[in-house]
């Protein structure tokens, strides 16, 4: 199979020849050292080995087998580079340990291999790195953001942080939008958009416990478990529902006669029977029935009215 060069890691082939008794249509790679395993060389063999195979790949046709072998074999040589490059993020989501950022990485490595001018007699790592490093940025940039916002709000945000970082071990606590402004040379407004945007990097779930503060400090992890932020949110309670209708009740119930405010209060205070209400106040139930009927329905008429 004929070896290409992807982002993830290329397998080198044995470097194709073109013996003069067979005739073959692939240029012979004579003189070039043959690397059977180009991610175990070292690293100083590393640079001398990619400083001859960059000559060679320039005399090559693309798109041939021998251009393909001598180009893979550099990526394979060269591997190193990405996971160097990628050290300083190993402290964020996804870093050196995430196969997508190897990957990303050696988007950018294949990218330098295809601009690289030995002529300009330079190191190839001293443009590989900027390019590694670039490619992983990207990738954060664009898939790390939990809400998306646009670039330059994206990289305000890392000089936000940098000049906190500067204004707080000088002043010794936290530097004001305006404060910010004066030492970026940007105006309040842009600074506090920029402070608001920051926000979108990480989101946190409603339903993740909020722990609780003391005077503005974070509380000791030992501490008892915060509540969610839906558990401290209010919700309709259905008795202030029946508030106005109580308010508005009261004055019609003040009015009521002696004996029909006695038959209420057995029947809805006590929950008594009419034929028990009839027993306590000497009635029988079906005049117990009636002045009950009478008498919500009155109450009922006067509330509608009012």
């Amino acid at each position: 199979m004929t070896p290409t060069a992807t982002a993830g890691a290329a397998t080198p082939a044995t470097p194709p020849t073109a013996p003069a008794s067979t005739g073959g249509s692939v240029p012979a790679l004579g003189g070039l050292p043959y690397v059977p395993s180009p991610r175990d060389v070292p690293t100083g063999d590393a640079r001398q080995l990619t400083r001859v195979f960059f000559e060679r790949l320039r005399s090559l046709e693309e798109g041939t087998r021998a251009y393909q072998y001598v180009r893979n074999t550099l990526i394979e040589m060269n591997i190193s580079l990405v996971h160097f490059a990628a050290r300083p993020f190993r402290d964020r989501p996804g870093g050196p340990e995430n196969e997508d950022v190897v990957q990303v990485g050696i988007i950018g490595l294949i990218k330098a291999i295809d601009r690289y001018d030995p002529d300009r007699n330079t190191q190839f790592a001293t443009l590989a790195v900027p390019y590694i490093t670039g490619e992983i940025k990207r990738h954060f940039r664009d898939t790390t953001w939990s809400v998306r916002v646009p670039r330059r709000l994206q990289e305000l945000r890392v000089e936000l942080a940098k000049a906190t970082e500067e204004l707080t071990s000088v002043s010794e606590h936290a530097p004001t939008p305006a404060e910010l402004a004066a030492h970026l040379g940007l105006t309040e407004d842009e600074v506090r958009q920029g402070l608001v945007a920051a926000n979108g990097y990480s989101t946190q779930s409603l339903d993740a416990p909020q722990q609780p503060t003391a005077g503005g400090a974070q509380a000791p992890a030992a501490g008892p478990a915060g509540r969610s932020l839906a558990e401290t949110l209010g919700d309709t309670d259905p008795a202030l529902e029946a508030v106005e209708d109580r308010h508005a009740l009261a004055p019609l119930l003040a009015d009521l006669d002696e004996r029909s405010t006695r038959i209420l209060q057995l029947r809805f205070g006590q929950e008594l029977t009419q034929a028990e209400i009839g027993a306590e106040l000497g009635l029988s139930q079906m005049q117990v029935s009636r002045l009950l009927s009478r008498t919500l329905g009155t109450l009922r008429a006067e509330l509608l009215h009012d």
